[in-house]
């Protein structure tokens, strides 16, 4: 089917999905979540082949990880969806009415945006978290995975159609594009006619590219330069923890820590430890040059390195003589992503989280937890990083708009 086709299919389906009522969303919900369990074996097959492929062509570390599936994740996913359908459906929630003083009612009232197009790369989850999400909403979706994900994104389409049609639902709310070419991509972006909205779901390329081509509503997500604080108050002890978790637990996502700015005053106490524990953990470190002070093994840091995105085991790590330093340095180089402050003090919490310009800002916790699911959204479709419509990780709420409702009984407007 053409881009187009796929459009008419999307937006026919978005049409029924609009007045589908909350239990019948829920109990689809459910039977997506089966099938996947139940289909694991065909799912895991598809899986292996895209990995193949994958280390074939030389991809390594933290972006096979990013693709690989395994009986965990997969029950994971499938987890995804039923917290999805446990969710408050928004569509159709009164949000105020008033009276006008001619005697109408007027307010406004939760609608699905329609059709949603989403763009990403190597993340086969994302085929579900998006579908999940979008059809919990009452919206259609077409998906364009990346190349890499190919088998498996298309074992996830075929078997949430047939658990749809099986249950009686609406089988054409969920679209994917059979061609993961960039000219199909191109056409997706442009695709006015049946698209209300996309959203890309990346690496930095992959979200410039869309914002530059796109004709189509983009809601832009999240690149993360993620920055980690250590304040002179820190308990150090707690701040190693946090630290090795936001930056080691899964390197490869947009929440991983990637840069690590120590106050002065801490720093000849914390950083020997840290950057030992670091370095017993695979993590390679760049520094600037108090910080290469204390290894050999520290590369020295570039301008480079602050405003990287590493996606991988590595680390830039800068000595900063104060609270004001870093909120600077984070405000110079942050994608406004996810910061964090490790402190004791309250001062020093509430002026960082005052200040720092970001979707989420943590004080004495690992910005891992920027997630949809952790958040309590089931999944999330994206972690967005710009300030209209929606910011931070996007759940059911944010794929909806509103429209005004009015009540009247033969007003005319003089």
């Amino acid at each position: 089917m053409s881009v187009k086709d796929l459009g008419k299919l999307a937006k026919g389906a978005s049409i029924k999905m609009a007045i589908l009522g909350s239990e019948e969303k829920n109990q689809a919900l459910q039977a997506v979540a089966e099938a996947l369990l139940a289909n694991q074996a065909e799912i895991l097959a598809a899986n292996a082949k895209d990995m193949g492929k994958a280390e074939e062509n030389g991809v390594r570390g933290s972006l096979l990880d990013r693709l690989l599936l395994t009986a965990d994740r997969i029950e994971g996913i499938a987890e995804g969806v039923r917290q999805t359908a446990a969710l408050k459906d928004p569509v159709g929630e009164v949000l105020w009415m008033r009276t006008h003083p001619n005697g109408m009612i007027y307010g406004q009232k939760r609608v699905p945006i329609g059709v949603l197009g989403m763009i990403y790369e190597a993340r086969p989850n994302v085929t579900v978290d998006a579908f999940a999400l979008s059809f919990k909403s009452g919206n259609a979706v077409i998906l364009r995975g990346g190349k890499e994900a190919f088998e498996t994104n298309q074992v996830f389409v075929k078997i949430i159609k047939e658990a749809l049609t099986a249950v009686g639902s609406i089988p054409d709310a969920v679209q994917m594009l059979e061609d993961p070419s960039r000219e199909t991509a191109r056409e997706l972006m442009r695709l006015n006619e049946y698209l209300d909205v996309l959203i890309p779901r990346g690496g930095a390329g992959l979200i410039q590219s869309v914002i530059e081509n796109a004709s189509v509503p983009v809601i832009e997500t999240g690149v993360g330069n993620c920055h980690t604080f250590v304040d002179e108050s820190a308990n150090l002890e707690k701040a190693k923890l946090i630290v090795i978790n936001a930056k080691v637990q899964r390197p490869g996502v947009c929440n991983a820590l990637e840069t690590l700015l120590v106050h002065e005053a801490v720093a000849d106490e914390f950083l020997p430890d840290m950057l030992q524990e670091l370095e017993a953990k695979g993590v390679e470190c760049h520094g600037d040059e108090r910080v290469c002070g204390f290894a050999d093994t520290i590369i020295p840091a570039t301008e480079w390195d602050w405003a990287n995105e590493y996606l991988d085991l590595k680390l830039a790590i800068r000595v900063v003589p104060s609270l004001e330093a870093a909120i600077e340095h984070i405000a110079t180089y942050s994608t406004k992503h996810s910061e964090a402050i490790l402190t004791e003090s309250y001062s020093a919490s509430q002026k960082f989280l005052n200040e720092v310009d970001a979707a989420a800002v943590y004080v004495n916790a690992s910005t891992r937890f920027t997630d949809g699911s952790e958040f309590g959204f089931g999944a999330e479709i994206g972690i967005s990083t710009q300030k209209l419509h929606a910011r931070g990780p996007m759940g059911v709420e944010a794929l909806t708009t509103t429209k005004y409702i009015i009540y009247g009984n033969g007003q005319i407007r003089g």
